[in-house]
């Protein structure tokens, strides 16, 4: 039997879980953040579960929305990345 593919890899898994948390943070649901970007909720939906992919200006767009710095939020998510045990044994190895 094939092994099921992944929809996309922890990296992305933990940017949607910041995303969202940072949204949900700001105290705004996806409908408030769907308004602000001119974009319906179900679009919002979409993102934060990665049925649709988002590029560096989008998610800066989204930061900017929810009234967080498009720098902090990487900061963030790259904290986050090198907390993974994958990272740490890839540290670990160099």
């Amino acid at each position: 039997m094939a092994e099921k593919k992944a929809k996309f890899s922890r990296e992305y898994g933990l940017f949607l879980e910041l995303l969202r948390a940072e949204r949900e943070a700001a105290g705004m649901t996806q409908t408030d953040l769907a308004k602000r970007l001119k974009m319906t909720q179900s679009s919002v939906s979409k993102c934060e579960r990665g049925e649709r992919r988002l590029d560096a200006i989008e998610t800066r767009q989204i930061c900017i929305a929810i009234g967080t710095q498009f720098a902090v939020f990487a900061a963030k998510l790259d904290a986050a990345i090198e907390r993974t045990p994958a990272a740490r044994k890839s540290a670990a190895r160099n």
